[in-house]
C-alpha cells in the first residue's frame, strides 16, 4: 500500500475513533443545565463581588434555583431592580435593598499625616504595609497606594492627596475595595441617611495620636458623653459609632476637639 494513503487512513481512523469516543463521553459526563439557574444568573450584574455571601454572581444564582436561600434583596449592585427581577424568575417575593456606599474611615492625607520614611518599593497599600507599616508615621491609616482603586470594578475609588476617596454617586457597594484594604478603613454607610462616622481607627493613645496625625481621634470621650443616642464607645483609645444607633443629631461632630468624626451625608440629591 501506498505510504502516503496509509498514513492518511491511520489518521483518519484515529480521528474518528476519538470522535466517537467523545460524543459518548459528552453523553455519559453531561450535566445537566439549570435553566433556572441561568435566567438567575442573566439578571446578575457581573461583578462576581461575593458582597450577597456567596461565591459570586453564580453561586449565588445557584442558591436561590436550589432553594438554599429566599432572600432575593442579597445583590447590593444590582439594586431593587434585580431583586424584582429575580422574584419573577423564582416566584418569591422581591425584597428590598437598603441603597448604601463605602466611605474611608481616615483623613491621613499629605497634609495631616506625618511621614517616617520614604516608599520605594511596589505600588501597593499591602506590600507597603509590611515595611514597617508603611511610610506614614499612623500605621492605621490609608496608605494611599490604591489596592481598593484597583479592585473597584466601577471605578468609584481615586486616589486624593495621599489617601483613597470613594464617589457615592458610583459605588454600587459591591465591597470589593473592603475586602481590599489591609488595614481595614473601609465601611458602608446608608445612601438614605445621615450618620456620624469616626475619619480614624488610630489605636495609639492620644498623645502619640496627635504626633502622627492631626486629624487623628485622641480617645477624650467627649462626643461619648455628647450622644443622647449611646451610639458611641470607645475601643482601645478610639471612638466608634454604632451605626443603627447613630441618629444624625450631629452632637459628636460638634464637641470633637480634632475634627475626626463629621456627618456622612451620601443621598444621592437630583
Amino acid at each position: 500500500m501506498n505510504p502516503i494513503l496509509f498514513a492518511v487512513i491511520l489518521l483518519g481512523g484515529i480521528g474518528l475513533i476519538a470522535a466517537v469516543g467523545l460524543t459518548v463521553a459528552s453523553k455519559v459526563f453531561a450535566v445537566p443545565v439549570d435553566e433556572k439557574a441561568e435566567a438567575i444568573r442573566e439578571c446578575l450584574p457581573g461583578a462576581n463581588c461575593g458582597a450577597c455571601g456567596f461565591s459570586g454572581c453564580d453561586g449565588y444564582a445557584a442558591a436561590l434555583s436550589k432553594g438554599e436561600t429566599t432572600d432575593t434583596a442579597l445583590c447590593a449592585p444590582g439594586g431593587n431592580d434585580v431583586s424584582k427581577a429575580i422574584g419573577e424568575i423564582t416566584g418569591l417575593a422581591a425584597g428590598n435593598v437598603k441603597p448604601s456606599a463605602a466611605v474611608v474611615l481616615c483623613q491621613g492625607h499629605n497634609v495631616n499625616a506625618a511621614t517616617k520614611l520614604e516608599y520605594q518599593g511596589v505600588q501597593s497599600c499591602r506590600m507597603a504595609a509590611q515595611i514597617f507599616g508603611g511610610p506614614k508615621e499612623c500605621i492605621y491609616g490609608c496608605l494611599g497606594y490604591g489596592d481598593c482603586a484597583e479592585a473597584c470594578p466601577y471605578d468609584a475609588i481615586s486616589i486624593c492627596d495621599g489617601i483613597a476617596r470613594i464617589n457615592p454617586h458610583i459605588c454600587k457597594a459591591c465591597k470589593m475595595c473592603v475586602k481590599t484594604c489591609p488595614n481595614g478603613l473601609i465601611e458602608m454607610l446608608p445612601l438614605e441617611e445621615i450618620k456620624a462616622a469616626v475619619l480614624c481607627k488610630n489605636h495609639d493613645k492620644g498623645a502619640n495620636t496627635r504626633k502622627e496625625c492631626s486629624a487623628g481621634c485622641i480617645g477624650c470621650m467627649k462626643c461619648v458623653k455628647a450622644c443622647e443616642a449611646e451610639a458611641i464607645t470607645i475601643d482601645r483609645f478610639c471612638a466608634k459609632v454604632d451605626y443603627e444607633k447613630c441618629t444624625g443629631c450631629g452632637n459628636c461632630h460638634s464637641v470633637c476637639p480634632v475634627g475626626s468624626i463629621d456627618l456622612i451625608d451620601l443621598a444621592l440629591k437630583a
